[in-house]
């Protein structure tokens, strides 16, 4: 009764997508909602699905950008492949993804089957969709009004965790790495120290327990913030010496790195992109996709979640960097790529009011996760903070890191760009560079497009 059931809830939502169509209407995304409305279970009665070759992509940061590519890549090496790279990551999302990959009858049309899942979502999205591989970015603080503490979400993974699970996990992550004793297999992926690696030895710095005996955690150097070789003061927990795929001899300068005997050239090179290199490799290596593959797929790729855009306005070359603004890895990142860059410059930050859901939240203590001292020098010429509720917040945290006051405008205004950018022109140097949340991206990206030159 339930699998008829199934059968005529998807011929509805499927004849919805053709009117859809038909009319020229968006709206094919909502047919999963629709689904999972009238039936909870809704995606459990699809069939055909190779469960050893559905994989899913999870963690706090890079979901997005390491789904789309290990989509693209698996999908140039010549494999059928179905994926939500469209972002709808939770149950509705999934069926959406299911009901356009099938049949009449439920029977799903392609080989593999790639999932980006939300972290709460995992779960119940595991119970309908027994997955065979599960793919771990990381798991950092991020929306700390939806997800608190990550430990919170960590015992969320656990308990979704099974031993029928292949485990690709990131061994430079203290957290998410330790949920191999919950998987019946684990791979790990890594990176080597290089040339953008850090230490960290200052006073305010902190650290992580262990998610193993609650000790303390000590890194020997990082790759990214909160990532890099590190072990436990108190047990044997540590990075291992060997993991299944390891980057080496990375040159920024000239997009390659190694991997084994291969050298891959890529489009995107930094340390965030390595680790999501990394991770698409040990897939595919389990697939036996070969080197020229997935080199192929690597060279071709085009990341359409990418968060950093290049202008020209008014003859000055701005950087917008967007950052996911509930998580203070995505802002580390953002200041370290400001800090690289050694030349003349001037900053303009922009973090909002978070108003995804109520209670509404300006997370400033975020900030303190931070270390903004990197973007500190003689070199930056002006510092500008804006937003309505935040603006005063970020000048005082910029001045805590030192920076000098008289170099901080400060403009609270929500999106009244002409105000904010009005001495932008009279700025001695041509360098600019923008961190927004997501927010204000479209207007600000529309504000920018007037001004280009090569528009």
């Amino acid at each position: 009764m339930k699998k008829l059931y199934f059968i005529l809830v998807l011929w509805g939502v499927k004849f919805g997508n053709i009117l859809c169509k038909l009319f020229h209407k968006a709206g094919t995304m909502i047919s999963g909602k629709v689904a999972v409305k009238f039936q909870k279970d809704f995606v459990k009665y699809f069939t055909n699905i190779d469960y050893d070759k559905v994989i899913f992509v999870t963690g706090t940061n890079g979901k997005s950008t390491t789904t789309n590519l290990l989509y693209h890549t698996i999908k140039t090496s010549g494999k059928k492949v179905a994926t939500n790279t469209e972002g709808a990551n939770m149950m509705s999302g999934i069926a959406t993804t299911l009901i356009k990959n099938s049949n009449i009858f439920g029977k799903f049309n392609k080989e593999f089957l790639i999932l980006e899942v939300d972290e709460r979502s995992l779960r119940n999205i595991f119970k309908v969709l027994p997955a065979k591989n599960l793919c771990i970015s990381n798991l950092q603080k991020d929306q700390v009004q939806r997800n608190g503490d990550p430990d919170f979400i960590y015992q969320m993974f656990k308990n979704a965790i099974s031993k029928d699970v292949t485990l690709f996990v990131n061994n430079e992550e203290p957290r998410s790495r330790s949920l191999e004793d919950y998987a019946g297999k684990s791979i790990y992926y890594s990176m080597e120290k290089n040339s953008k690696t850090f230490e960290k030895n200052g006073f305010y710095d902190v650290t992580m327990p262990c998610p193993k005996c609650n000790h303390k955690i000590e890194y020997e150097y990082y790759n990214i913030e909160n990532i890099g070789k590190f072990k436990c003061t108190n047990c044997n927990y540590k990075s291992v010496k060997k993991a299944n795929v390891t980057i080496k001899e990375i040159d920024y300068e000239n997009h390659t790195f190694k991997c084994g005997k291969d050298t891959y050239k890529v489009n995107y090179i930094n340390p965030f992109y390595i680790y999501n290199y990394a991770l698409v490799i040990s897939v595919c290596k389990k697939y036996n996709i070969e080197y020229n593959d997935i080199q192929k797929g690597f060279e071709t790729f085009k990341n359409p979640a990418d968060r950093r855009e290049v202008y020209n306005y008014h003859g000055k070359i701005v950087h917008y960097l967007r950052i996911k603004q509930e998580n203070p890895e995505t802002m580390q990142n953002a200041l370290d790529t400001i800090a690289r860059d050694k030349r003349k410059k001037a900053i303009y930050i922009g973090l909002y009011e978070v108003k995804d859901f109520p209670p509404a939240y300006a997370n400033t203590f975020y900030f303190f996760d931070c270390d903004f001292k990197k973007c500190v020098s003689k070199q930056v010429e002006k510092y500008v903070c804006f937003s309505k509720t935040v603006a005063f917040d970020t000048a005082n945290r910029m001045i805590y890191a030192g920076a000098d006051e008289k170099k901080i405008k400060v403009y609270d205004v929500e999106d009244d760009f002409n105000k904010i950018f009005s001495d932008l022109d009279n700025l001695k140097t041509d360098n600019i560079y923008i961190i927004t949340g997501m927010k204000p991206y479209k207007k600000i990206k529309a504000y920018l497009k007037k001004g280009d030159s090569n528009e």
